[in-house]
């Protein structure tokens, strides 16, 4: 048998979210003209009986043949099958490309797409998630957010955001200084550890898009040690916002067993409600090994980190959860239970 393929090896895919008429479009059409560096194949998905973007994005590529489009349908529901299709067909080519770019429909979750690249074997085996790039038009973002559902049904600007490893904060010349801070401080409340790259016409810097490989389980590594402080000391005003982060860590070892049963139970009862999950774990009996998770949903992906704890490093474990309804008091005191005690060998 051969070996399964390194991360290196596999062709990275950056998911692009974002409003009807955020400026995903644009976002492309940039990428595709001014840049001469990265040969990209975009997969692009507009939701509706027609491919409206076809044109503009075609007349940013070299060759007809290079456009890859879907049927039509959302790609995260109806045309699941659709993406691994056309993944699967793009699949012997994939070497030709430094990076693949999906541009979902307006209405789409990113969830489904993770799902389905990270646990269809024909794609792990030639994809791996980058990062899921959320375009947010900074003069409709808070109406969109604002919007009320229908009983059961969820927001999707909110859930857009609370997905996204980068948020590209659009239009910003549209808006005051006082209402870009403004939104911005509601984003923090709602997503704290996506980057927010301010843009005009969707003009990002491609280093801030592209090869980030900020989905990954080590991200959590690099996250600000001031967001779990600010959390421990209560110093943020109260957060009215239906989906937030909250941030928990503690010093200490934990019991294997009892650390999976809780998160058996938190993803059976709220897998629905929890976008994203992250976490630095250190368990009693592993010796330095330093474990590392994220999910989407219920989906989790679980592994020891890279490097071992360090001979004199406290054992600090953190966890994050993006999600719907989330009591942080609950969650500290059910994590903290889950802490090996000496006494109960």
């Amino acid at each position: 048998m051969s070996a399964p393929p390194s991360k290196e090896d596999l062709t990275p895919i950056t998911v692009v979210t974002g409003f009807l008429g955020a400026g995903k479009t644009t976002l492309l059409n940039y990428i595709l003209k001014e840049q001469k560096e990265w040969k990209i194949a975009v997969l692009e998905n507009e939701f509706g009986e027609v491919s409206i973007d076809d044109g503009l994005v075609a007349e940013s590529l070299d060759a007809p043949e290079d456009l890859i489009t879907m049927d039509n349908g959302c790609v995260c529901c109806s045309v699941r099958g659709d993406l691994i299709r056309t993944l699967g067909q793009l699949a012997k080519r994939r070497k030709e490309f430094d990076a693949i770019l999906l541009e979902t429909t307006g209405l789409a979750d990113p969830a489904p797409i993770v799902y389905t690249v990270q646990t269809n074997p024909k794609m792990s085996d030639n994809y791996r998630i980058d990062s899921i790039v959320c375009l947010a038009d900074c003069k409709h973002l808070n109406a969109h957010l604002d919007e009320v559902k229908p009983e059961g049904s969820v927001n999707e600007a909110l859930q857009q955001v609370a997905f996204a490893d980068k948020i590209l904060l659009n239009k910003i010349d549209l808006v005051t200084e006082e209402e870009k801070k403004k939104l911005k401080t509601r984003i923090g409340n709602i997503n704290k550890f996506a980057t927010v790259v301010e843009t005009e016409r969707s003009r990002a810097p491609l280093d801030q898009i592209l090869g980030l490989n900020s989905f990954n389980m080590e991200s959590i590594l690099s996250y600000d040690p001031d967001f779990f402080e600010d959390q421990a000391e209560e110093k943020q005003h109260h957060n009215l916002e239906l989906v937030q982060s909250v941030g928990v860590q503690f010093e200490g070892n934990l019991h294997a067993q009892w650390f999976n049963m809780f998160m058996m139970d938190l993803l059976r009862e709220r897998a629905a409600d929890l976008y994203r999950t992250k976490g630095l774990l250190s368990f009693h009996g592993q010796g330095d090994a330093k474990f590392v998770f994220q999910g989407v949903h219920e989906q989790i992906n679980f592994g020891p980190a890279k490097e071992p704890w360090k001979k004199d490093e406290k054992r600090v474990n953190k966890f994050v959860f993006i999600g719907k309804n989330l009591d942080r008091k609950e969650l500290t005191k059910s994590l903290m239970e889950c802490l090996y005690k000496e006494e109960e060998k």
